[in-house]
């Protein structure tokens, strides 16, 4: 298994494909498919930052709006499918706990994006494989590294060249930034407890449960906390769509369609994709240029993050 912070995604295959799907037009596609998702994905902060509710909001109608065409590929694929079903509360307790790691996950990156940068909120969402790492690591004692060690503090170093250096960092303006760093502990812990549902069930089951209990989680909070909960214009109705439909979905969907084909290492590709698509997209739209500090940090980080993933 491995994973691709989400805003993200997914976990993914089961097992490695034959030798002989593996065909030169199937890597071709497989790798088209992968590099759109990752830009897809990409685009998400764009949606949630142009959108006209307000964050809560926003990650409510991102889960409830992509149940849509999950509950369509669940329909499709019924006659193929081979897992077993929920017996019992434990099981249901089991499939709903990772929607609830969700939608803690997209309420703190929505919020995230408006605290700080679109570029330094998805760069530091996908910090979420060093905390899956750490995870494993204390809750099942896994094997730990010393590959992995030197990922996480390059990666760490990197976070402070981002934000400026030592100085920077001391000037107190760091909460959208921790804000992004909570969502990609939240986000680990999605990982991990989706890890140990798959031996058991299927990917659709998976996110739809985990969708619909992370929309259910997050309604509440929306209605609490915002006042704005629906679009009053087209335009704010399909920021929602895009959001949902090619982002959530879309962008999740081709990416596990690609890792069926491709070798595990090229998830790493969507996890430098994201983050350049997002400042790119950013910069257009939203005017927000990209510094040398910055860039030197996100490139930093990132480079730590995938040090980290090897060990």
């Amino acid at each position: 298994m491995c994973c691709a912070s989400s805003h993200g995604i997914v976990f993914v295959t089961d097992t490695a494909p034959p030798s002989s799907l593996k065909s030169e037009t199937s890597n071709r596609l497989a790798l088209a498919a992968l590099l759109i998702g990752g830009i897809f994905i990409g685009g998400s902060p764009i949606f949630v930052r142009l959108s006209e509710v307000g964050p809560m909001s926003t990650a409510f109608w991102r889960v409830a709006l992509a149940l849509l065409p999950l509950l369509i590929w669940s329909r499709a694929a019924a006659a193929t499918a081979t897992d077993s079903k929920p017996a019992g509360f434990a099981d249901c307790a089991h499939l709903v706990l990772p929607g609830v790691f969700l939608a803690a996950d997209l309420a703190a990156w929505h919020l995230a994006l408006h605290m700080t940068s679109v570029a330094n909120a998805t760069l530091l969402a996908n910090l979420a494989p060093i905390f899956v790492t750490l995870g494993s690591w204390v809750l099942f004692r896994a094997h730990v590294s010393r590959l992995f060690i030197a990922g996480l503090v390059t990666a760490l170093l990197g976070v402070v060249v981002l934000k400026g250096g030592p100085a920077a960092i001391g000037d107190g303006k760091l909460a959208g930034d921790a804000t992004a760093v909570v969502a990609a502990v939240f986000y680990a812990g999605y990982i991990l407890s989706i890890g140990r549902l798959r031996a058991r069930f299927s990917t659709i089951r998976i996110m739809i449960w985990s969708t619909a209990s992370a929309a259910i989680c997050m309604l509440p909070l929306a209605l609490m906390f915002e006042a704005d909960f629906m679009p009053v214009a087209l335009f704010g109705w399909a920021m929602l769509a895009g959001l949902a439909f090619i982002s959530h979905a879309s962008g999740q969907a081709l990416i596990i369609y690609a890792l069926a084909f491709l070798p595990a290492a090229f998830s790493s590709l969507t996890l430098l994709l994201q983050p350049v698509v997002a400042a790119i997209l950013a910069w257009l739209p939203l005017s927000e240029p990209v510094g040398l500090m910055q860039a030197i940090g996100g490139a930093i980080v990132l480079a730590g993050i995938l040090v980290a993933r090897r060990g």
